[in-house]
């Protein structure tokens, strides 16, 4: 099933490329498979767009704690926060800070 979303997902944002929801599913599908070079790279580029997608820098975050690497996820999350902020996403930049303190 897995292939099948990632191709549906792949076809879809070849015909709405700057759609950023579909960027980042695409990124948690490739999370699932394994592909963290290629998640991480969708998920940098949603940080890097104007506005941030904010939930990337959380997803990213996690993603680097799981295949070990902390401290580009504190790095991303420490980013993600003042991202949120500015977004006034007061959750996301929560979730974010708790999970720079649990990491320390």
């Amino acid at each position: 099933m897995s292939d099948s979303r990632l191709q549906k997902l792949e076809a879809m944002l070849s015909e709405a490329p700057d759609d950023q929801l579909l960027r980042y599913m695409l990124a948690m599908e490739l999370e699932k498979t394994g592909d963290h070079d290629r998640s991480l790279s969708l998920l940098g580029d949603l940080m890097n767009s104007t506005p941030p997608y904010v939930p990337a820098f959380l997803m990213a975050g996690q993603q680097y704690v799981a295949i070990g690497q902390p401290d580009e996820a504190r790095s991303v999350w420490k980013t993600g926060i003042t991202a949120a902020q500015a977004a006034n996403d007061d959750h996301a930049a929560g979730e974010m800070t708790q999970f720079l303190n649990d990491l320390a």
